[in-house]
Parts: structure tokens; C-alpha cells; sequence
């Protein structure tokens, strides 16, 4: 392969809430069990609002300029010796991929122990000090790449990420046919968990939002809308499960007063599984409320090897990917994506950043 320029476009957060569009050095050959990749489209994700809004996600600060994005498709442009892809198949130039952002090393005690995402020297496309894919070209592991058909277009390679996470998620959560859900959070991850959750046979599966039009999205997909500004939540879920409460309780927002919320409405003995991320790294929750009900509780960390799955669920049309898009911006305009997804404007709830223009 001819590389035409010796640079290219990425988008790089110097600070709080400050993108810039960048020209940096082409990555160059990819080595050994690598690939080249041309990034073709790049979902926005709640994790890069924190690192955007506050310069930091959790105790991880941005200190020197970082390019954002892990939600992503690429088109593989090269491979190095011996690349063999998530499937263990020979990955070769043209295939089209979606791409598991977690590097982990596989030899450590968790990599061993089956638990990946949990490991010690595990490296994050868009976490610092990591890179990520606010870029035009990469080198990632071959193993991460996962071949997509041509029924799932680039914003949809992208969107397997989120749905990974929804996916690891309910698995945590143990659902059985039949259990009562409450979601809080409409955006991209608490959409595509109400659909797992139907899908697992949940019912009644209650979705807390402030937004109007994402409890709306709710809705079609099966979902009890119940917006917070309106009513009280925990009061609606008791009243609608006749004091009992739901099985599973699932917090996907910010991860502030939502998670003692979510506690609330959790039956004595059910399950709480906490996926939002909190911008202040702390969690607000009493421990009388989660002690006197025996709750059992457990924190989603991102995925396990969850892509085969997802990329099976979209191609039998056993999920929609791509209805929770509303925005898609060109790479160059990336700063003004970033800025309306902060502010919630213009019914935002997902936004695809295109590389090419196609998707």
C-alpha cells in the first residue's frame, strides 16, 4: 500500500471542552498481529461527554492532548504478519470491521480467569493515555477487528460498542422471563438495554428520562416512559408494581441521585447492576437502603467479548441499531458535535462522526 500524505486529520481534547481539529503524523505500517485501518465513522459515548466536559473521566486526567472515540468502524487498509482477526480467521485488506476498543494483555490473572475487561495492564482506545479513533487512520491488534456484512453500514460498526456494553450488561443482570425492569437513562446504552431486556422476555421494563423525545424512543421500543421532571420515579415504579418493586434495577445515566433512585425501586432481594458513570467518581447511595433489602448489586466494566454476539443480534434484525441516531457530523466538525451533544440540543440522542461522508 502507497501511504498518499504523511499526516492526517484527527480531533484531539487539549482540555475541558476544548476539541481541535489537528493535523498529526500518519500511523504508518502496521507491524506484526497488526492492522492499518481507515476509521470510517465514530459514535459519541456518554464516557467521552465526561473527558469533554470536565477534562477527566473518573480519577483519569487528561494531561497532554488526547484523541477521543471508541466507538468505531474501519475499513482494514493493511495487515502485518501473522493477523489473524476476533474471530481467529486471517484478517485481510478491504474487509470492512467493527472494532473492540479494549487491548487487553491475555496473560495477566483476569485475562486468564476469563475476565478481560477487569485487566491489570489493559489499554482503552480514547482513555488516557490512550488514544482513540477521532482520527482518519490507526493501528489497532488484528484480534480486535471483527468482519461486519454488508448489512451493517458504518455508523451500525460503530454502534456494536454500545450494544456490547447493553449485552455485558444484562448479563449481569441475570433477567428471566417474566422479571420486572427499571431503566434509568434513555439515552444510546439505556435504549439498546430495554431492548435486551425485552428480548430476555421482561415485563413491564420502566424507563426514567427527563428528556421528552427519548422517553418517546422508549416507548416504541416496549418501554413504560416516566419522566423525572414530571412525577416522582421511585413513587411511580412502587405504585405500578403495587409496593413491591422491580426484580432488576439498571442505572445508565450520570450516576448521581439516579443510583439511590434505582435502589429504591428494586424489590427486596432483586438486583441492581450500575452502568452510568458518575462525573463526580463518587456514588450516592445509602447503605440502609441496599443493606435492608439484600440487594445484590454489581458494576458493569464495559464488555466481554461481546461483538460475535451483537453482530449476529443486528444482522437477524433482532435489535435496531441504527433508529437511536439523530445526528451525524463530518470529522472536521467534531467540536460542534461535542458542544450539542453536551447541551442536549436539537433532540439529541445519538451522534455518528463520518470520516467519508457514507454511511
Amino acid at each position: 500500500m502507497t501511504i498518499l500524505s504523511p499526516t492526517m486529520t484527527a480531533v484531539r481534547l487539549y482540555g475541558a471542552r476544548d476539541l481541535r481539529v489537528d493535523q498529526i503524523p500518519h500511523p504508518g505500517q502496521p507491524g506484526p498481529g497488526q492492522a492499518l485501518l481507515r476509521v470510517t465513522a465514530i459514535g459519541v459515548c456518554g464516557s467521552d461527554l465526561h473527558n469533554y466536559i470536565d477534562g477527566r473521566i473518573g480519577d483519569s486526567v487528561v494531561t497532554t492532548p488526547l484523541i477521543l472515540g471508541h466507538e468505531f468502524g474501519a475499513v482494514v487498509e493493511a495487515v502485518g504478519p501473522e493477523a489473524f482477526d476476533g474471530n481467529f480467521a486471517p484478517l485481510t485488506p478491504g474487509v470492512r470491521v467493527a472494532v473492540d476498543p479494549a487491548q487487553p494483555c491475555g496473560r495477566c490473572e483476569m485475562c486468564e480467569q476469563g475476565h478481560p475487561n477487569l485487566c491489570y495492564r489493559l489499554h482503552f482506545c480514547g482513555s488516557f493515555p490512550d488514544d482513540g479513533s477521532l482520527c482518519e487512520y490507526m493501528i489497532m491488534p488484528a484480534h480486535t477487528c471483527f468482519p461486519i456484512p454488508a448489512s451493517i453500514d458504518d455508523a451500525g460498526a460503530a454502534l456494536l460498542e454500545p450494544l456490547g456494553i447493553a449485552i455485558h450488561a444484562i448479563d449481569l443482570a441475570k433477567i428471566q422471563v417474566a422479571n420486572s425492569v427499571a431503566i434509568l437513562g434513555a439515552g444510546c446504552i439505556g435504549l439498546y438495554l430495554l431492548q435486551m431486556a425485552k428480548l430476555s422476555g421482561a415485563d413491564p421494563v420502566f424507563v426514567v428520562d427527563q428528556y421528552d423525545w427519548r422517553l418517546k424512543m422508549a416507548e416504541q421500543y416496549g418501554g413504560v416512559p416516566i419522566n423525572f421532571q414530571t412525577v416522582d420515579p421511585v413513587k411511580a415504579v412502587m405504585e405500578a408494581t403495587y409496593q413491591r418493586g422491580v426484580d432488576v434495577a439498571i442505572e445508565a445515566a450520570w450516576a448521581d441521585h439516579s443510583v439511590q433512585q434505582a435502589a429504591e425501586m428494586a424489590r427486596m432481594g432483586g438486583r441492581l447492576v450500575l452502568v452510568g458513570i458518575p462525573g463526580s467518581d463518587k456514588v450516592e447511595l445509602k447503605h440502609s437502603t441496599i443493606r435492608r433489602k439484600g440487594l445484590t448489586m454489581r458494576t458493569a466494566r464495559r464488555m466481554k467479548h461481546t461483538y460475535p454476539r451483537a453482530i449476529h443480534m443486528a444482522t437477524h434484525g433482532m435489535v435496531d441499531l441504527n433508529g437511536i441516531v439523530s445526528h451525524r457530523f463530518p470529522l472536521e466538525q467534531t467540536p460542534e458535535a461535542y458542544a450539542l451533544n453536551a447541551a442536549y440540543q436539537d433532540n439529541v440522542v445519538k451522534i455518528i462522526i463520518e470520516t467519508t461522508g457514507q454511511a
